[in-house]
């Protein structure tokens, strides 16, 4: 199932993506009958499982079942997208976690995950437009899978970690080098405003399979900057999730970017850095989980 926000009176709805449209949570739940789903959210449909993917699933059904209902179906091109996950708890990073990324930029094969974060402030959706930050002069692209958690997991070994995985996303861990390298924190050039937008969608883990093996792409102004596969990560999605379990608690909700491929600015000479300006378009696009595009703004 493919879950989606869009915006709608100043808040978020949650959508289903279709091929024939967007299912109206809302607008199907009353229809249906099914009023507790009608102001269900993305966070409880997460944290829910699989009872309330099963009572989204007939809506969809609903939606779907007479030409009558057609009127619960949106047109995907006439939303306004929010951040796939609204309101995560946590928003942890994997840094340097694919092995040609970090031959690119000389840096030294990690022995284990290397974390940080970055906070909700950072969120921005699917066609969200992005503020270039005025102190800054050097913001890079970062095509990231993401890892949505949904259900509380804490020390939980390698070959279980996936279990509490509830579904992905295309994210952009978009970077503004100068800051992030000003000093041995890495923070700053990393959580400023807009600078993770997560989507269009949160495909649920039962539609991706393996999360190892998807193709992974990223075009500025439509020319391939990142081109790769998830099978290139140094430390796998279940180990990432085990690993970071040890250290403290994963709520469901909470989003993790699992590195970026090679390609990025900062891996070229520096004579041929080009960073982002104002008015490019950044597509990141994984296999199975679509396209995920921002402008960038003054």
């Amino acid at each position: 199932m493919k879950l989606l926000n869009y915006v709608q009176d100043g808040g978020y709805k949650l959508g289903i993506h279709t091929d024939a449209g967007i299912v109206d949570v809302a607008g199907a739940a009353e229809a249906s009958g099914q009023t507790e789903l009608a102001d269900l959210n993305i966070h409880q449909a997460i944290s829910g499982g699989d009872a309330v993917l099963d009572k989204l699933l007939s809506l969809t059904d609903f939606a779907h079942g007479n030409p009558a209902n057609s009127h619960l179906l949106l047109d995907e091109a006439g939303l306004a997208f929010g951040p796939a996950v609204t309101h995560p708890g946590k928003i942890l990073c994997v840094g340097l976690n694919y092995r040609k990324h970090a031959e690119e930029t000389k840096a030294a094969i990690p022995q284990t995950p290397i974390l940080f974060s970055k906070f909700n402030n950072a969120l921005a959706g699917h066609q969200e437009e992005v503020p270039l930050p005025a102190v800054s002069q050097q913001v890079d692209y970062e095509a990231e899978l993401a890892i949505v958690i949904g259900r509380k997991a804490y020390n939980v070994s390698k070959e279980d970690a996936l279990d509490y995985v509830f579904g992905y996303c295309c994210a952009n861990d978009l970077s503004a080098r100068d800051l992030q390298f000003r000093t041995q924190q890495w923070l700053l050039g990393k959580t400023c405003d807009k600078f993770a937008p997560v989507g269009p969608y949160l495909v649920t883990a039962d539609e991706i399979g393996n999360p190892n093996n998807l193709r992974i792409t990223c075009t500025v102004n439509g020319e391939v900057r990142q081109s790769s596969n998830t099978s290139d990560m140094i430390f796998h999605c279940d180990e990432i999730v085990s690993y970071i379990s040890q250290h403290m608690t994963l709520e469901p909700g909470d989003i993790i970017l699992t590195g970026t491929p090679e390609g990025v600015v900062l891996g070229y000479p520096p004579e041929k850095q080009v960073y982002l300006h104002a008015g490019d378009v950044v597509t990141v696009e994984i296999e199975q989980l679509g396209r995920l595009t921002n402008t960038m703004t003054l």
